[in-house]
């Protein structure tokens, strides 16, 4: 068999640091493989009907396990220290859910996060050693910050992110 040179890409690593970006990348790369569904209507598959087909079986047997593919993939993007966390969860969602309360914070958490970087944006000025390249990215990482927190107030408020 002739290898495509192609390796899947490893999952983003969550060590406590960087939530909301680390959110986004996984939120990628589930879907990239098709995943992310799993985590966004956790939907129950209930037995499979008396007398199936073997498409049915196999395509039955598919969707069970992509709840636990999903599952992996979080699992292998975490540390020890947070694996330990979510190791009891049955499920994609359940772990998924559970970043979320631990590590997303509330929507009003949010929200006075974005009024202070907000408040820093406004108050940011080159210093006299500074290069303009260095004041822009420190402005632009403002703004990124930002434009994070807005993403995810509005998506949190669509998805469950």
């Amino acid at each position: 068999m002739a290898s495509s040179g192609y390796s899947a890409p490893i999952p983003p690593m969550f060590s406590r640091e960087g939530y909301a970006i680390w959110a986004v990348k996984m939120m990628a790369y589930l879907k990239a493989f098709d995943l992310w569904e799993v985590i966004e209507t956790s939907k129950h598959l209930g037995p499979l009907r008396e007398d199936p087909t073997l498409a049915q079986i196999k395509a039955y047997s598919e969707e069970c396990a992509k709840g636990f593919k999903a599952l992996s993939c979080i699992h292998a993007s975490v540390c020890e220290v947070i694996f330990t966390r979510i190791m009891a969860c049955e499920t994609a969602k359940q772990a998924w859910d559970l970043f979320k309360v631990e590590f997303q914070g509330s929507k009003q958490t949010k929200k006075m996060s974005v009024l202070n970087l907000r408040r820093e944006f406004e108050v940011l000025k080159i210093t006299e050693s500074e290069s303009l390249k260095d004041y822009i990215d420190r402005l632009m990482n403002v703004v990124d910050k930002i434009k994070l927190l807005d993403d995810m107030l509005v998506i949190g408020s669509e998805h469950s992110l």
